[in-house]
């Protein structure tokens, strides 16, 4: 059976902010959906130590106010997060995240902040994403407009309910995710770990294109990441 018709993790986090190496996670889901199961899903809210800036919990409705209220210690809320996130990777569920770099990055720069044994430390090499930002720009490549996921339900006709809730953008992920594997077979034909390694690969190509292309234009000292699907820990190995 193809990766996609059967169970599908999605998981995604709203933060603070956009530096993976600095900010912190709000709150976060993880949700199986699939296989002719109806959907499990798992929520955090998380009390990051920090003010949420108003840009922030503009987006997500979260205030410094109620995370410090209502919101779990950090530390626990991201090994819970870990925990969580390997039980899917080590049964070997798909795990599907939108932009992942960033939501996988953030929670390794988070687990290091607190302690927590980092989930490619744990997983190592069982690791396995999809990430619909990265295949939709490869196999549509030529699509005119933006690739958000709002973008992306828009275009292969997935209904999201409540945009930058994490609990919705987790199931709609997954959608879209199921949704390209039936637009491109060959998407479907792949096994897993050949759709990860691809992944890895088309990443890597379009940062180095598109970083080539910003410098042609002048921006002589742009940097875009080529390590997909998370960046590796600066020197030192711990986050601010």
């Amino acid at each position: 059976m193809s990766w996609h018709l059967g169970r599908l993790a999605g998981f995604d986090t709203e933060t603070s902010g956009v530096n993976v190496d600095n900010d912190r996670i709000v709150t976060a889901c993880i949700v199986e959906v699939g296989g002719n199961l109806p959907p499990t899903p798992a929520n955090w809210l998380i009390n990051p130590g920090i003010d949420i800036p108003a840009q922030a919990s503009d987006i997500h409705g979260v205030t410094t106010e109620k995370a410090k209220a209502e919101g779990q210690d950090a530390a626990e809320g991201i090994a819970e997060l870990v925990a969580g996130l390997t039980q899917i990777v080590l049964a070997g569920t798909p795990l599907v995240i939108m932009n992942a770099p960033f939501d996988l990055t953030l929670l390794d720069r988070e687990a290091r902040r607190y302690g927590v044994q980092p989930l490619s430390d744990v997983v190592g090499d069982e690791l396995r994403v999809v990430d619909p930002k990265v295949l939709d720009k490869h196999l549509d490549m030529y699509r005119p407009g933006k690739r958000t996921l709002t973008d992306l339900c828009r275009h292969y006709g997935v209904k999201l309910d409540g945009a930058h809730s994490a609990d919705a953008d987790a199931i709609a992920t997954c959608r879209v995710a199921w949704r390209l594997g039936n637009v491109f077979p060959k998407l479907a034909e792949m096994t897993l770990l050949e759709l990860h390694k691809t992944q890895a690969e088309w990443h890597a190509a379009w940062a180095a294109n598109f970083q080539a292309h910003l410098r042609g234009k002048g921006q002589t000292d742009a940097v875009i990441d080529t390590a997909w699907p998370l960046r590796p820990a600066p020197a030192g190995g711990e986050a601010s």
